[in-house]
């Protein structure tokens, strides 16, 4: 029965399908929702085959955008008059060969402006893709600088909002353009930052003022002829994709609802309102401790089924063409009710089925031991602690990390870095694994672990010790010297990769750095255009950026025409490398770990226990996470203590030592002295004085011996005493 209705549905489907592209016939039309987006990305990312510079947008453009009736000019976005006015700027078209960036000449222009990406498009990768380049008049799209698109009416022009509405004529293009470089470029390029509106009723970030654009204005031939060159690689400036949206309309109501578009190819409207049987007879196999194999019986339809929807709990699972499937990451012990409803590709939709329930096994077993335990980055206070991961019949968890038999936190990485300890002393660490079902391994076995003397550390290189990424360009990074010796900066660069990985980018827009990072000691490095916020608004964001234009040691160039500060632009979900004669070191983020917005408006300083870089980023055991635009340790950092007993550099002394109730601070050079902290043996802070004066209050102490920290010139000093 199931071979039988497949067979009918794919002659029908064959026959029906008669004006589809046969560019997506490898592509499942039938998915709906973020399925069909994932799937449509899969095409046009594979066949984006050819990566144009900018400069070859020109000729493209002179190619695509021709005016279908005179070939010797280029239709221009935003335009709606004839010429025959006394203003170009608003002229729908223009000399095909009067192009440049002056007043009267077309320029090809970013409908997604560069400056509204996450972070900024750049003159390559989506800057330079043809799909969204359209031939425009220069002032007028400097009229529209980088303003959201937002509703209007008539010509294009700025409206109350402060938005730009490109035009009737124009306002489908825009939103097809907006919807291909979301699927294409995913996260770099959201529709919500783009355009004005809201995206409460769709699965993603697609906002309804481009599906309703999509509905009101419908394909021209003129956007028709642009795919067509594209698709052809034999055209020397085509890319080898298609904008899926252009070719049919109805795609975008498919992935994101709305109001219906156009169904060019006719495949998904049509006069049948029939829906199909629901499916029947459910059953469940291979049950385990997280997953269960489902299957049913195929419905039936007057004209064919072409997929399932699987809900779980009342819950959409899964939407499948198959009539079996397995659905995983489910929790142990735990009912389910299973109901499947059939769809067919006029989106009718069959009632859901009967629910079924379902009870996953009861998981008893415990992960496996923890191993191959190692200690490394060792200081005085802090060392880390590394294993191998555990492995379950379901899932592992988490850890658990124990130091001197008594349970001291929990973790879901394989690393851990304990902090707060005592110097010259020895530990014992162990770990076990743990299951969502709360079973736990045996503690591996022990390993030993010694904190340093406080002196020395096992730093031998340099490493990031602070990433800022702030409102608008408030960006910065900081370099941290722990060793013993000054480095020479000429062999080290900084690069970036877009959007985690999600535009197939490599390495890009590297850095190379010079100069002298001293031993201990940090170097800062800003974004130039930080400097510009301090005309924002808010003067949190303008404090924010004079002062890491203050306090940094390079000032990364920012330039709108090429690189907007890069690699110093990234964004939450950048990843930045730190590379040594080619080769990365450290890293901030994961590379190729996809758009997850790590640091996303937030603030990262390394932990004062790290004293080694770490090709593996670890934000849970490695980094403090402060809020955005937290700038304040910005060029210092709290690893760097430098001991006043060992250094002539200071010229600050606190006596007596050993002390009755006052320690008296003689200062007389009246360097600025920020912090004072006075900490006992088992690091707890016990006195945090904010502006000190010529003596602190130390009456309350009990007896023994005490560690004073203090800043001073962006370094922090350290010195011991005893109370009496």
């Amino acid at each position: 029965m199931y071979k039988k209705i497949i067979l009918f549905f794919a002659l029908t489907f064959a026959t029906v399908c008669y004006s589809q592209e046969a560019y997506y016939n490898d592509v499942n039309l039938n998915l709906t929702g973020v399925s069909l987006k994932e799937a449509l990305a899969t095409k046009i990312i594979s066949t984006h085959t050819q990566f144009l510079f900018y400069d070859q947008v020109w000729d493209a453009s002179k190619a695509t955008d021709i005016n279908p009736n005179n070939n010797q000019e280029v239709l221009l976005i935003y335009g709606f008059e004839n010429g025959s006015d006394n203003d170009a700027t608003n002229d729908r078209t223009r000399g095909i060969n009067n192009n440049g960036g002056s007043s009267g000449s077309w320029n090809r222009e970013h409908v997604y402006s560069q400056s509204l990406g996450t972070p900024a498009l750049s003159d390559s990768g989506p800057g330079s893709d043809a799909h969204h380049l359209r031939p425009a008049d220069a002032q007028r799209n400097s009229s529209r600088n980088n303003r959201k698109f937002t509703t209007g009416s008539g010509n294009s022009g700025i409206q109350a909002n402060g938005g730009w509405y490109p035009g009737d004529e124009w306002k489908g293009d825009v939103a097809r353009m907006m919807m291909y470089m979301y699927v294409r470029y995913d996260d770099r390029c959201l529709p919500s930052n783009i355009g004005i509106g809201n995206n409460s009723n769709t699965p993603d970030d697609m906002i309804d003022l481009f599906l309703q654009w999509n509905a009101e204005d419908p394909v021209s031939d003129f956007e028709k002829q642009r795919n067509a060159y594209h698709e052809n690689t034999a055209n020397e400036n085509a890319q080898g994709n298609r904008n899926p949206f252009i070719d049919n309309p109805i795609l975008a109501t498919r992935i994101w609802g709305g109001p219906e578009a156009e169904d060019i190819w006719g495949i998904f409207t049509s006069s049948d309102t029939e829906a199909p049987s629901t499916p029947t007879n459910i059953v469940f196999s291979n049950i385990t401790t997280s997953s269960v194999q489902i299957s049913w019986l195929a419905a039936t339809d007057n004209v064919a089924v072409t997929s399932y929807d699987i809900f779980m709990n009342g819950n959409l699972i899964e939407n499948t063409t198959n009539t079996t499937t397995t659905i995983t990451g489910l929790k142990s012990n735990t009912n389910y009710s299973v109901t499947i409803l059939a769809k067919d590709i006029a989106n009718n939709t069959s009632s859901q089925s009967a629910p079924k329930n379902i009870t996953t096994l009861v998981d008893l077993d415990a992960p496996s031991v923890p191993t191959n335990l190692v200690i490394s980055n060792e200081t005085g206070t802090s060392f880390k602690v590394s294993w191998n991961a555990s492995t379950d019949n379901t899932e592992v968890i988490g850890y658990d990390v124990f130091l001197d038999n008594s349970f001291t936190a929990s973790t879901t990485e394989t690393t851990f870095t304990f902090a707060n300890l005592t110097t010259s002393n020895t530990y014992t660490v162990q770990v076990l694994a743990k299951d969502a079902a709360d079973n736990k391994s045996a503690l591996s076995a022990s390993v030993n672990a010694t904190t340093t003397n406080g002196s020395t550390t096992t730093a031998n290189e340099i490493f990031f010790s602070e990433y800022i990424e702030g409102s608008s360009n408030i960006k910065a990074l900081e370099l941290v010297n722990l060793t013993s010796t000054d480095i020479d900066l000429s062999n080290y660069s900084l690069k970036r990769q877009s959007n985690g990985g999600l535009d197939d980018a490599d390495w890009e827009w590297e850095l190379v750095l010079s100069g002298t990072i001293k031993s201990q000691n940090v170097y800062a490095i800003a974004n130039e255009a930080a400097g510009e916020s301090s005309s924002a608004s808010d003067s949190n964001v303008a404090i924010a950026g004079k002062f890491l234009i203050d306090n940094a040691d390079y000032i990364r160039i920012h330039d709108g025409d090429t690189n907007f500060g890069a690699p110093i632009n990234f964004n939450g979900n950048d990843p930045v490398g730190l590379f040594k004669n080619g080769v990365l070191i450290d890293i901030i983020g994961t590379y190729n770990g996809g758009s997850s917005n790590f640091a996303k408006d937030k603030t990262l300083r390394r932990k004062s226990g790290v004293s080694q870089p770490n090709t593996a980023f670890d934000l849970e055991n490695e980094w403090d996470v402060y809020p955005k635009d937290t700038v304040d340790d910005f060029g210092k950092h709290s690893a760097i203590v430098l001991s006043v007993d060992n250094t002539q550099r200071v010229p600050v002394q606190f006596y007596p030592n050993p002390v009755n109730n006052f320690l008296k601070i003689q200062n007389p050079t009246n360097h600025t002295i920020k912090n004072i902290s006075v900490f006992d043996t088992l690091g707890k802070k016990i006195i945090d004085q904010k502006k000190p004066s010529k003596e602190i209050n130390i009456q309350k102490l009990v007896k023994g011996m005490y560690m004073l920290k203090f800043e001073m010139d962006s370094k922090l000093y350290s010195v011991k005493f005893i109370k009496n």
